[in-house]
């Protein structure tokens, strides 16, 4: 395979594959979740960070709270599609890019549970703040430096980074969730590198100071090649923003299209092996996915808010709209879910900064759950507030009500289910998770091109691991009416959980057994599979944080909500799971790509521009516009 070349999707797979961390060294709720086990003991009680580490966060976060309420307008942000340059300066000199960085190098070592509360709180001002932050600390150049750099690199660049920005440039205009395809090159040439390609949606990437570069070096003699990752200096020669792009929300990101050419950087700028630039990414990722449910969670915090004072304050037909009964239940999933998304971003934060726990899925889990779920929430509010859930915050404000942003909202948090891994991705790679253990015994019973020693060889290896597993998820403590009960109202909403993570796993099995080696291609099976854990996972984070000690009386109440809640959409997963329309649906959008229906398209105009559906490199946009430098 050629580096610029086609492949096949086996080879994409492989290389997926050969970047994904393997190996369980630690322990891993979310994986003995799907496995039918339910591990309280690994997430209860819920574990707390050092006070020393709580005192630094909070004495932070009171500055941060300071700076957020008075020179920043959020107004001006959304009107003008930009941050300040006053409220960037402003932030550099809070500290806020060095959140994450230790205070060995001049950062504020802050723990992930308040690197995540800062992000929730500056996005609840304007989500833009959030990812012009999380780009530069959580997939810029900070994270991968901190987790695979060299002594040297870390003392060269995260000082740097601690007041400058840095943004991470991995995707390509035809390149997206299938890296295997990527075009942008690193060429070895001496003691450098030699890079050429274009970068699309590269956040922060037209006011970076500093940038992460996955690139493709060729393989040859003393070179093993592979997708690598680089720190580039933004303003090396070849380096060109050729377009700031636009979106329907989050308008004040910093969000371009980047041209490399013949960008020449020193081998010492290379961030581990040739070849192991995926294998970063995805690590990288693992912790900083929680990044986009913190910001998720400031805003559906504030969505609780906005619910609650205008459903007391409108009246409707002699009462507030939420003693209604439709807005009621609004309200009621407006809330619960909130406390819920809350409680699976703190605790997995919190098992991250413990490091006694894999929490690849429980990251993974909780942006999928917070992006999916806060949609929702922003959506309902819409709906809440009626005519003006739709009307912008200008608008109303003009016309002398309180400019609410609640249709502003509704768009910035459309991003989070596409960027930093799509729902239908993440359902992908948690659904990889999720069948690691039957993967691991019966590769070769399912694999296409082994052979019948190897496949017989396997079957062996898997008769003992189903006879030893399957066992265990007939009967749990989930059927005793005495479990759980230290978590008091709570113990049967655990009780269920246990019933249903052992459930999840026999349904598992049973697709396996069924589809074998063909249930990589039921996805939407999968991303149901996937979506019941996230819902267990939730619960289990509710239940727990509500028990925990300092919590108010009144969050075992949330949490009771919300459990009740998620229990009626767990339930009606698992119907799905075999009861739904998959196949007919696979049908029609054969019929519908092949253009069985195109006369269902007569009578409408495409309003499109007319181009090609995808850019292609080298051409002339470069010419009409330039970089944009503060």
């Amino acid at each position: 395979m050629t580096v610029t070349g086609e492949v096949n999707e086996r080879q994409a797979r492989q290389v997926a594959e050969q970047a994904r961390e393997a190996q369980w060294r630690q322990p891993s709720f979310g994986k003995e979740l799907f496995l039918g086990r339910l591990r309280l003991d690994l997430v209860h009680p819920h574990p707390r960070g050092p006070t020393e580490a709580t005192e630094r966060g909070e004495v932070f976060l009171a500055r941060l709270r300071k700076f957020c309420e008075s020179p920043i307008d959020a107004a001006v942000i959304e009107r003008d599609a930009q941050i300040p340059d006053a409220v960037i300066q402003g932030l550099k000199e809070l500290g806020a890019f060095g959140m994450k960085i230790g205070t060995e190098y001049d950062g504020l070592g802050l723990s992930q549970v308040y690197y995540n509360k800062a992000l929730a709180l500056v996005g609840s001002v304007h989500p833009a703040l959030g990812a012009l932050l999380s780009a530069h600390q959580s997939i810029g150049v900070p994270q991968p430096v901190s987790m695979f750099g060299t002594d040297e690199q870390k003392r060269t660049w995260l000082p740097r980074c601690t007041r400058e920005i840095s943004a991470f440039l991995l995707t390509e205009p035809d390149v997206g969730s299938d890296p295997a395809r990527l075009h942008a090159t690193a060429t070895p040439d001496g003691d450098d590198y030699v890079l050429n390609g274009v970068k699309l949606w590269t956040t922060n990437g037209v006011i970076a100071d500093l940038l992460v570069v996955m690139a493709q070096v060729p393989k040859s003699d003393g070179h093993r090649g592979g997708i690598t990752a680089f720190v580039v200096e933004a303003d090396s020669p070849g380096i060109v923003v050729t377009n700031r792009n636009m979106f329907m929300g989050l308008r004040g990101i910093e969000n371009g299209l980047t041209k490399l050419t013949d960008v020449r950087v020193p081998a010492a700028n290379r961030i581990g092996r040739e070849g192991e630039g995926l294998k970063i990414a995805l690590s990288t990722l693992n912790v900083g996915r929680l990044s986009l449910p913190a910001v998720c969670t400031g805003t559906a915090k504030w969505c609780v808010k906005i619910a609650r004072e205008w459903s007391k304050e409108r009246v409707q037909w002699g009462r507030p709209v939420g003693e209604h009964d439709a807005v009621a239940g609004k309200v009621a999933f407006i809330a619960a879910t909130a406390y819920g998304i809350e409680a699976m971003v703190e605790l997995a934060s919190e098992l991250a900064d413990a490091r006694r726990t894999d929490i690849r899925i429980e990251a993974a889990l909780a942006k999928l759950y917070g992006s999916e779920m806060t949609w929702l929430i922003a959506d309902e509010l819409v709906q809440i507030r009626g005519g003006r859930g739709f009307e912008t915050a200008e608008s109303l404000a003009a016309r002398g009500e309180r400019g609410v942003p609640a249709e502003q909202i509704l768009r910035d948090m459309r991003i989070n289910r596409i960027f930093e891994g799509s729902t239908e991705i993440m359902h992908l790679m948690l659904a990889r998770e999720a069948v690691d253990a039957h993967l691991s015994v019966a590769g070769d019973i399912i694999d296409p091109e082994a052979d019948l020693r190897h496949k017989a060889k396997a079957a062996g290896k898997a008769g003992k691991f189903y006879a030893r597993w399957l066992p265990t998820l007939v009967t749990g403590k989930g059927q005793l009416p005495t479990s759980f009960t230290e978590f008091g109202p709570l113990a049967e909403h655990l009780r269920y959980v246990e019933r249903a993570s052992r459930k999840l796993a026999r349904s598992t099995f049973y697709a396996m057994s069924r589809w074998q080696g063909r249930l990589e291609h039921k996805q939407r099976f999968l991303g149901r599979i996937v979506d019941i854990g996230a819902e267990l996972f939730a619960m289990t984070a509710a239940c727990v944080r509500a028990r925990r000690d300092g919590e108010p009386d009144t969050a075992t109440d949330l949490a009771d909500a919300f459990c009740r809640q998620a229990r009626v959409r767990a339930d009606r997963l698992f119907t799905q799971l075999w009861d739904n329309s998959d196949d007919s649906d696979r049908a029609l959008t054969r019929g519908v790509l092949a253009g069985q229906y195109t006369w269902l398209e007569d009578g409408i105009i495409d309003p499109s521009i007319d181009g090609p559906w995808i850019a292609q490199e080298g051409g002339d946009i470069e010419a009409d516009v330039h970089r944009v430098i503060r």
